[in-house]
């Protein structure tokens, strides 16, 4: 991850609704950067305005909860062209998240784009299964792709600093 400005990385993460997804990388994420004890600047969004104010899915605060997370506090907000200056690195979950990043990045844009699963080895390409629809299960296998993302982001953090 590029941080040109040599103090702690700033780190975005973004789903469709910023419920489910995005919120768990960013409560992962927390988690793991303290864990390490590297600061670090996380936040979460989401494409799409629907849910904009409201915290994440229930599902998915019970899963973190379970993973000794929580995210209850968080509310959602949506991607703007702001953020591409703000962070060193915006993740997406997965393709249509991407694509909906790049059709508002602004020509001034500074931050990195690229999947979240970029980040893990076998994984590239690949998106973040969105757990909205399907049962609880689901949390529980995005918490493992998103947790796997946050180690990956600290481990990159600790050779780096």
């Amino acid at each position: 991850m590029r941080n040109d400005r040599k103090d702690a990385p700033a780190i975005l993460f973004l789903c469709l609704g910023n419920i489910c997804r995005s919120p768990l990388a960013e409560g992962a994420a927390r988690a793991a950067f303290a864990k390490a004890g590297i600061a670090a600047t996380l936040d979460s969004a989401g494409t799409g305005d629907w849910h904009v104010g409201h915290p994440p899915d229930h599902r998915a605060q019970a899963e973190a909860r379970r993973r000794g997370t929580d995210i209850s506090g968080l509310a959602a907000r949506q991607l703007v062209p702001e953020d591409f200056t703000r962070f060193d690195l915006i993740l997406a979950a997965d393709e249509t998240n991407l694509r909906d990043a790049l059709a508002i990045r602004p020509p001034d844009a500074t931050a990195e784009l690229k999947l979240m699963l970029d980040l893990l080895p076998g994984r590239k390409g690949q998106g973040v299964t969105d757990p909205y629809y399907g049962d609880d299960g689901g949390f529980a296998a995005t918490w493992d792709d998103v947790s796997a993302v946050a180690d990956a982001l600290v481990a990159e953090a600790s050779s780096s600093g």
